[in-house]
């Protein structure tokens, strides 16, 4: 009888789809901007008549969430591959936590300030 030993979290097709999902999210918000872009000159105002809309905002938030769950699954995945010490990783995997959601919030004030 071979006995298994389990390695890792097991994060495999987990990991896999949630890359999968937010990279398609992220490209659906890419099309759709460049499809409600202003024709003409980019200006200050073209933007900011761009981002006065709810939804434009909201879907850009949806995309930086994403992009930030991104980040996270394959910065979590390299930490766990290459960082074996288990406090120095949970330090690391702690600061890219704490800088992430800082982003998030960053992004939230920025597009609900004006």
């Amino acid at each position: 009888m071979v006995k298994r030993v389990p390695v890792g979290a097991h994060y495999g097709l987990r990991d896999w789809l949630a890359q999968r999902v937010t990279a398609v999210t992220m490209l659906v918000y890419t099309v759709l901007v460049v499809i409600a872009l202003p024709r003409g000159p980019l200006t200050f105002e073209s933007w900011r008549g761009l981002f006065a809309h709810q939804w434009m905002r909201i879907a850009t938030f949806i995309f930086l969430a994403s992009m930030l769950f991104h980040a996270w699954i394959g910065m979590r995945n390299i930490l766990m591959d290459y960082i074996k010490p288990i406090g120095l990783r949970l330090t690391l995997q702690s600061v890219v936590i704490l800088a992430l959601v800082g982003f998030a919030g960053w992004a939230m004030q920025i597009l609900w300030r004006f």
